[in-house]
């Protein structure tokens, strides 16, 4: 069972469509989902997925990382009507979820650019349970980085680590497991301190600007190589304040964000 049939079974359980059950009867028919408001697309391939996996047609307008303006089609379904009733409320979750997500992104992406065209957007693991690797596609999808799947796929030495380690040893041991080796620091101090350790990438937390902006140059000039991200308190009302770094990430993209808003119209039924 993969995502697509926990998420549907979540929605249907083992009565299925109660509703639709006792209103309809084998009727076919077609429906298409359009943007209600302005967007950058993300979720139609996961949407596609919803009704071919309750035996639907699909024909894929739109497809994800394309611009689109309200009152655009975005995808076509064909089928069974209980069939396409029953995976509108996962697919359009899907497609106004990460169509959120991957806009925001972009905003911010084209909005930091303009002061420094190397800065990257990141995402952070501050995102629904169970939906992830979705959000995660978004924040891609948007020209943003995801950052870390998991505690599983890199290095990050955080704070409470550093309650039980120094931070010179953590990066010493750290650099054996032989991957790139991230730091969080809330000091210029230990920004300094894990420059001269050889730290691929220093974390700024919670720094206002001006003294993360000094705390990175510190940091350049001990290893002009080393990559200085910010985060910790920023939002879309202040990122564009920290574009002095290389990567800015903010758990914003994924737990503050607004779904954007798609509708399921049934057009014909035969």
């Amino acid at each position: 069972m993969d995502d697509i049939d926990i998420f549907l079974k979540e929605d249907l359980n083992e009565k299925g469509d109660i509703t639709s059950e006792a209103l309809l009867s084998d009727e076919e028919g077609e429906a298409y989902i359009k943007a209600n408001e302005n967007c950058l697309l993300a979720g139609v391939e996961e949407a596609a997925k919803v009704f071919e996996r309750l035996g639907c047609e699909v024909n894929i307008i739109k497809k994800d990382g394309e611009e689109i303006k309200a009152g655009e089609k975005v995808i076509e379904i064909a089928g069974k009507i209980k069939s396409i009733l029953a995976g509108e409320r996962l697919a359009l979750n899907f497609m106004g979820r990460m169509s959120g997500i991957a806009t925001l992104t972009h905003e911010l992406t084209k909005l930091c650019r303009k002061k420094n065209p190397k800065v990257t957007i990141a995402a952070t693991r501050k995102t629904t349970p169970g939906f992830r690797k979705y959000e995660k596609k978004a924040v891609a999808i948007g020209g943003g980085f995801p950052h870390r799947m998991g505690l599983y796929d890199g290095v990050l030495i955080k704070d409470n680590h550093l309650a039980c380690i120094s931070i010179r040893e953590a990066i010493r041991k750290a650099k054996k497991l032989g991957m790139e080796v991230e730091i969080e620091v809330e000091s210029m101090e230990d920004a300094i301190i894990a420059a001269e350790e050889g730290a691929d990438v220093i974390m700024l937390d919670n720094m206002p600007p001006a003294k993360a902006k000094l705390a990175a140059t510190k940091a350049k000039e001990i290893n002009p190589e080393v990559k200085i991200e910010v985060s910790g308190g920023i939002t879309p009302e202040n990122i564009a304040n920290y574009t002095f770094a290389d990567r800015i990430s903010l758990g914003w993209l994924t737990h503050s964000v607004k779904s954007k808003d798609f509708s399921l119209e049934i057009e014909k039924i035969s």
